[in-house]
Formats: C-alpha cells, sequence, structure tokens
C-alpha cells in the first residue's frame, strides 16, 4: 500500500510552505493548514499546545482526510506537532519526516513580544530570518511576498506553543522510522538540534541539506524531495517513485 504522505507547515505560515513536495508527490501528498491558518477556520482556543495542535491534526487526518498509516512530515512548529503525534499516536502512523525543528525550540523573547504587539513585523523578521541569505533572491516565491492570512492572534499563539515545547526526555519512547532534515545554515533550529534528534530516536535517518535555511524545503525543493522519496523506499520499499 503506498503511504500518504501529510505535511504540516510551521509558525505563521500555510499549506503553501510544501508547493514544491506537493507538485513532487503528486496524488499522495496532502498538504493541510492549520485551525486558522491558510483556508481552515479556527477551532481552538486562544492559548493552545503543541499537543492541542497535534490532536487537531489528528482529528483531520482521521475524519476528514481518513488516511490509515500516513507518514507525517512537519516543519518548525509542524514538526513539533509531528513529533508530538509520533509519541500520541506512533502505532498509527507510518513514519515521521522531521524538518528544521527540535525536541525543545525556544522563542527569542523579543520575537515572542513582537508577534504580541505588531505581528506583522514579527511574521516579516521571522520569514527573513528563516531563508539563507544565500538563495534571498532565487526563491520561486519569496516567503515573506506570500500574504499572511492570519487572524489576530495566531502569530503569538504559534509561537508561544513553540516555546514551552520540550520533549527531550521523550525521543526514547519513538518507534518508527524518522527521517531528521535540516539545512546546513539554518538559523531557528540549528543543526545540533537534528543532531539530537538523530541520536536519541532509535530509527532516525539524518540529512543535512547544504547551503539552505530554516526554509530549507523552499530553498532546496530538489534535494528535500530526494531525501524524501529516498527515505520512503527504504521504510517502505513499494512506495519508490
Amino acid at each position: 500500500m503506498e503511504q500518504t504522505l501529510v505535511f504540516i507547515h510551521g509558525a505563521g505560515d500555510s499549506a503553501l510552505a510544501w508547493t514544491e513536495q506537493v507538485a513532487f508527490f503528486g496524488a499522495r501528498a496532502r498538504a493541510i493548514d492549520l485551525p486558522g491558518h491558510g483556508q481552515r477556520p479556527d477551532t481552538l482556543p486562544e492559548e493552545v499546545s503543541v499537543l492541542d495542535y497535534a490532536q487537531a491534526v489528528w482529528e483531520i487526518i482521521q475524519q476528514e482526510l481518513q488516511l490509515e498509516q500516513p507518514v507525517v512530515i512537519g516543519h518548525s512548529l509542524g514538526g513539533l506537532i509531528a513529533l508530538q503525534m509520533g509519541l500520541e499516536y506512533g502505532p498509527a502512523l507510518g513514519g515521521l519526516g522531521l524538518i528544521g525543528t527540535g525536541a525543545r525550540m525556544r522563542v527569542l523573547p523579543a520575537l515572542l513580544e513582537a508577534a504580541r504587539t505588531d505581528p506583522e513585523q514579527a511574521l516579516r523578521t521571522l520569514k527573513q530570518y528563516s531563508r539563507s541569505t544565500q538563495h534571498a533572491q532565487a526563491l520561486p516565491v519569496r516567503p515573506e511576498q506570500e500574504p499572511a492570512r492570519l487572524p489576530p492572534g495566531i502569530l503569538y499563539r504559534d509561537l508561544r506553543a513553540c516555546n514551552t515545547f520540550d520533549v527531550m526526555d521523550q525521543l526514547h519512547l519513538l518507534t518508527i522510522p524518522t527521517l531528521v532534515l535540516c539545512g546546513a545554515n539554518e538559523r531557528n533550529a540549528p543543526v545540533k538540534y537534528s543532531q539530537y534528534l538523530h541520536a536519541q530516536i532509535a530509527q532516525a535517518t539524518l540529512t543535512i541539506v547544504p547551503e539552505a535555511g530554516h526554509y530549507v524545503q523552499r530553498e532546496k525543493p530538489a534535494e528535500v524531495n530526494r531525501a524524501l522519496a529516498d527515505w520512503l523506499e527504504k521504510i517502505h520499499p513499494l512506495d519508490a517513485l
């Protein structure tokens, strides 16, 4: 059975973050908007945890997409959500993809405060900081040029959820195949975060993409797509493209 891939975006982002991956994997890919992001109405309270987001995504997978054994792939906050889903629903998942993320992701206090008081500027700052300067002009659509489509309070909610997340002492409980991937020039979730995930998760594979930053899947889509495809072939041999 070919595994369906469910892509989860990061803080202040939307399913558009995965445009290149959806194009590459075609019908087997599902990029979803988190509640309150992109095209999805908000169904969550003002204060949420990563666990709340994980439960919301699981509900989307179960009730809306009706998938069995999906491979859940998350970027940044989406990676935290994927990690939490692995801990909560591991046997029901076909694998995890953790991109530009960590077991704990503290947010700079100044950015967190800006997200509360001036979210538009905070979002621009976050998006600019998230790309490698080597590819600032090379992206097909630069993240800061995409419409935010964020209701008031959503970015602050996202970053606050990131800031309170910590599963460093639970990673040994993950028992499903996991791809850990990041850009070599990552600043939001430094390479050491991915190296720690790789060292602590039993069935983890680590890929570091040269000359890419936090938005590795946008900056180096061909490399990310190939890494995902190669990993999927290893864990689900019949799924080779």
